[in-house]
């Protein structure tokens, strides 16, 4: 489908900017420029999903399958500016938007065959009421939008606020998640399924751990990841 006139006219009185360049965008693009996309520093883990970096550390903390990130993600470059934008920026259209481009990428490897639901993690209900949004649900709606799979929103929920993860290290992150999350209800409805769990960025993957560790009684249960970002230490 062409791009309308009223979008084309939008552009030209409110023109819109890449969030990592800064540069004007084309009515084609969206938050970020073909460009910028083009250099992002993809990890290409979805090419060997079962045995990489990522995958390797869930190996003995949960029944992993797969595992993948988009790009590696570095504090204070300006790739990180997609993340900041989506978590501080009030952006969620630009989490639906790489959600969109994550899931493209990595369809055509088989990454998301035989996963039953996706479930992103949950946000804390204060940071929920500060954010507006959960971002990590924002990148769950864009996967879901190109490959049909459902998205499950209640089964898991956040049962504290803790301090952000972010100048943890990696001991501290696993003690800090380790109570967040809990099931709502018996979680029989997950019994044999295949689960994606969604998060913006994976670290030490503490916090991925600790919600699959919410769903352990449940029979049969195994888990893929997918984030947008990967921190290598």
């Amino acid at each position: 489908m062409g791009i309308g006139f009223a979008t084309r006219l939008l552009d030209f009185i409110a023109p819109r900017l890449c969030v990592v360049c800064g540069k004007r965008l084309s009515p084609s693009e969206e938050y970020v420029c073909g460009t910028c996309l083009l250099h992002l520093p993809r990890t290409g883990f979805h090419n060997k999903p079962f045995d990489n970096i990522m995958a390797q550390m869930f190996w003995g903390q949960m029944p992993t399958e797969r595992a993948t990130a988009l790009f590696f993600y570095k504090p204070d470059t300006d790739t990180s500016k997609i993340i900041m934008s989506l978590k501080y920026n009030n952006n969620p259209g630009i989490g639906v938007a790489m959600g969109r481009i994550m899931a493209s990428e990595v369809s055509a490897s088989g990454f998301f065959d035989g996963i039953d639901v996706i479930m992103p993690v949950p946000l804390a209900k204060q940071r929920l009421r500060q954010r507006g949004y959960n971002q990590s649900e924002m990148l769950a709606q864009g996967i879901s939008e190109i490959t049909g799979i459902n998205i499950d929103k209640t089964t898991i929920i956040r049962t504290a606020f803790k301090e952000s993860q972010t100048r943890l290290r990696r001991r501290e992150r696993m003690e800090n998640a380790s109570t967040l999350f809990a099931l709502n209800g018996n979680g029989e409805n997950l019994s044999g399924k295949h689960i994606l769990l969604v998060d913006d960025v994976a670290t030490t993957g503490a916090t991925l751990i600790a919600c699959a560790s919410a769903m352990k009684d449940i029979k049969n249960v195994k888990f893929s990841v997918i984030t947008l970002g990967f921190t290598h230490s």
